[in-house]
Protein backbone atom coordinates (compact mmCIF):
# COMPACT_ATOMS: atom_id res chain seq x y z
CA UNK A 1 0.00 0.00 0.00
CA UNK A 2 1.15 3.83 -1.31
CA UNK A 3 2.16 6.25 1.93
CA UNK A 4 -0.75 8.70 2.62
CA UNK A 5 0.90 11.50 0.01
CA UNK A 6 2.20 9.05 -2.79
CA UNK A 7 0.07 8.31 -5.40
CA UNK A 8 -1.31 4.71 -6.15
CA UNK A 9 -0.58 5.06 -10.36
CA UNK A 10 2.94 5.44 -11.99
CA UNK A 11 3.44 8.56 -13.58
CA UNK A 12 2.16 9.62 -17.32
CA UNK A 13 3.96 7.72 -20.09
CA UNK A 14 5.51 9.68 -22.71
CA UNK A 15 6.19 8.48 -26.33
CA UNK A 16 6.39 11.68 -28.07
CA UNK A 17 2.96 12.24 -28.99
CA UNK A 18 0.68 15.03 -27.40
CA UNK A 19 3.82 16.83 -25.60
CA UNK A 20 1.33 19.17 -24.03
CA UNK A 21 -1.35 16.42 -22.75
CA UNK A 22 1.57 14.97 -21.05
CA UNK A 23 3.04 17.74 -19.62
CA UNK A 24 -0.05 18.37 -17.78
CA UNK A 25 -0.72 15.04 -16.69
CA UNK A 26 3.13 15.27 -15.17
CA UNK A 27 3.50 18.40 -13.64
CA UNK A 28 0.03 17.01 -11.81
CA UNK A 29 1.49 14.21 -10.68
CA UNK A 30 5.22 15.70 -9.12
CA UNK A 31 2.90 18.43 -7.43
CA UNK A 32 1.17 15.57 -5.82
CA UNK A 33 4.74 14.30 -5.10
CA UNK A 34 5.34 17.82 -3.80
CA UNK A 35 8.11 17.73 -6.41
CA UNK A 36 6.56 20.37 -8.75
CA UNK A 37 9.12 23.02 -7.91
CA UNK A 38 12.26 21.94 -8.35
CA UNK A 39 11.87 21.09 -11.89
CA UNK A 40 10.51 24.13 -12.41
CA UNK A 41 12.75 26.18 -9.84
CA UNK A 42 16.17 23.74 -9.74
CA UNK A 43 17.44 22.87 -6.80
CA UNK A 44 16.85 25.22 -3.52
CA UNK A 45 20.25 25.68 -1.87
CA UNK A 46 20.96 23.33 0.64
CA UNK A 47 23.06 23.97 3.95
CA UNK A 48 26.02 21.10 5.47
CA UNK A 49 24.75 19.73 8.24
CA UNK A 50 25.85 20.94 11.57
CA UNK A 51 28.34 18.18 13.31
CA UNK A 52 25.67 17.93 16.34
CA UNK A 53 22.72 18.01 13.97
CA UNK A 54 19.60 16.26 15.50
CA UNK A 55 17.38 13.26 13.94
CA UNK A 56 14.99 15.60 12.51
CA UNK A 57 17.11 17.86 11.37
CA UNK A 58 19.63 14.91 9.30
CA UNK A 59 15.98 13.20 8.11
CA UNK A 60 14.90 17.09 6.64
CA UNK A 61 18.35 17.31 4.81
CA UNK A 62 17.87 14.24 3.61
CA UNK A 63 14.38 15.10 1.93
CA UNK A 64 15.94 18.50 0.30
CA UNK A 65 18.79 16.48 -1.09
CA UNK A 66 16.99 13.72 -2.48
CA UNK A 67 14.39 15.78 -3.95
CA UNK A 68 15.74 16.98 -7.10
CA UNK A 69 16.81 13.32 -8.24
CA UNK A 70 13.49 11.89 -7.22
CA UNK A 71 12.06 14.01 -9.30
CA UNK A 72 14.51 13.11 -12.09
CA UNK A 73 13.66 9.40 -11.82
CA UNK A 74 10.04 10.25 -11.93
CA UNK A 75 10.38 12.27 -15.07
CA UNK A 76 12.96 9.13 -16.39
CA UNK A 77 10.01 6.70 -15.88
CA UNK A 78 7.60 8.77 -17.49
CA UNK A 79 9.48 8.32 -21.11
CA UNK A 80 9.51 5.79 -23.40
CA UNK A 81 13.25 4.26 -23.72
CA UNK A 82 13.57 6.89 -27.26
CA UNK A 83 12.61 10.08 -25.74
CA UNK A 84 14.65 9.10 -22.32
CA UNK A 85 17.89 9.10 -24.65
CA UNK A 86 17.39 12.66 -25.38
CA UNK A 87 17.63 14.02 -21.82
CA UNK A 88 19.66 10.96 -20.35
CA UNK A 89 22.78 13.01 -19.90
CA UNK A 90 21.09 15.38 -17.67
CA UNK A 91 22.08 15.51 -14.14
CA UNK A 92 19.09 17.75 -12.58
CA UNK A 93 14.91 17.52 -13.40
CA UNK A 94 15.15 20.83 -14.39
CA UNK A 95 17.43 20.52 -17.14
CA UNK A 96 15.56 17.82 -18.36
CA UNK A 97 12.10 18.98 -18.15
CA UNK A 98 13.71 22.12 -20.10
CA UNK A 99 14.95 20.23 -22.58
CA UNK A 100 12.03 18.14 -23.39
CA UNK A 101 9.96 21.24 -23.33
CA UNK A 102 12.41 23.15 -25.60
CA UNK A 103 12.25 19.88 -28.08
CA UNK A 104 8.33 19.12 -27.66
CA UNK A 105 6.80 22.50 -27.23
CA UNK A 106 9.35 24.93 -29.28
CA UNK A 107 9.86 28.49 -28.42
CA UNK A 108 7.26 31.00 -27.67
CA UNK A 109 7.75 32.19 -31.66
CA UNK A 110 6.95 28.59 -32.52
CA UNK A 111 3.98 28.53 -29.88
CA UNK A 112 2.81 31.66 -31.26
CA UNK A 113 2.41 30.51 -34.70
CA UNK A 114 1.05 27.17 -33.84
CA UNK A 115 -1.68 29.49 -31.83
CA UNK A 116 -2.16 31.58 -35.05
CA UNK A 117 -2.77 28.28 -37.19
CA UNK A 118 -4.97 27.08 -34.90
CA UNK A 119 -6.96 30.06 -34.70
CA UNK A 120 -7.32 30.31 -38.54
CA UNK A 121 -8.30 26.45 -38.67
CA UNK A 122 -11.14 27.45 -35.84
CA UNK A 123 -12.37 30.64 -37.87
CA UNK A 124 -12.33 28.47 -41.26
CA UNK A 125 -14.00 25.57 -39.96
CA UNK A 126 -17.72 25.01 -41.45
CA UNK A 127 -20.05 22.38 -40.66
CA UNK A 128 -20.59 20.31 -43.27
CA UNK A 129 -24.35 18.68 -44.16
CA UNK A 130 -23.02 15.43 -43.42
CA UNK A 131 -21.31 16.29 -39.64
CA UNK A 132 -23.89 16.31 -36.63
CA UNK A 133 -23.63 19.10 -34.23
CA UNK A 134 -21.74 16.31 -31.64
CA UNK A 135 -19.38 15.87 -34.34
CA UNK A 136 -18.98 19.45 -35.43
CA UNK A 137 -18.93 20.73 -31.83
CA UNK A 138 -16.38 17.86 -30.82
CA UNK A 139 -13.74 19.10 -33.68
CA UNK A 140 -14.41 22.66 -32.77
CA UNK A 141 -13.17 21.70 -29.02
CA UNK A 142 -10.43 20.21 -30.07
CA UNK A 143 -9.09 23.00 -31.59
CA UNK A 144 -9.89 25.39 -28.69
CA UNK A 145 -8.47 22.63 -26.64
CA UNK A 146 -5.11 22.70 -28.48
CA UNK A 147 -5.10 26.71 -28.56
CA UNK A 148 -6.14 26.70 -24.45
CA UNK A 149 -2.72 24.30 -23.77
CA UNK A 150 -0.51 26.51 -26.13
CA UNK A 151 -1.29 29.39 -23.28
CA UNK A 152 -3.67 31.39 -24.90
CA UNK A 153 -7.13 32.55 -23.91
CA UNK A 154 -9.71 31.55 -25.09
CA UNK A 155 -13.63 32.30 -24.01
CA UNK A 156 -16.29 29.49 -24.47
CA UNK A 157 -18.70 32.38 -25.46
CA UNK A 158 -16.38 33.13 -28.50
CA UNK A 159 -17.12 29.08 -29.42
CA UNK A 160 -20.67 29.08 -28.70
CA UNK A 161 -20.81 32.24 -30.85
CA UNK A 162 -18.87 30.29 -33.85
CA UNK A 163 -21.24 27.23 -33.36
CA UNK A 164 -24.60 29.34 -33.46
CA UNK A 165 -22.95 31.53 -36.74
CA UNK A 166 -22.08 28.31 -38.69
CA UNK A 167 -24.85 26.15 -37.74
CA UNK A 168 -26.13 25.25 -41.64
CA UNK A 169 -29.70 26.59 -42.66
CA UNK A 170 -31.56 23.03 -41.61
CA UNK A 171 -30.96 24.25 -37.80
CA UNK A 172 -32.51 27.39 -38.09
Amino acid sequence: MAPENQPTMGPPIFSGQNYHIWAIKIKVYLKALNLCDVVERGEPAVQDLRDNATLNEIKKYDELVTRSPRALTYIHSSLTKVIFTRIMTFETAKEAWYKLNEEFEGSNKVKSVKVLALKREFELLKMKDSNTVKEYSSTLMDIVNQIRILGENFSDHKVVEKIMVSLPNKFE
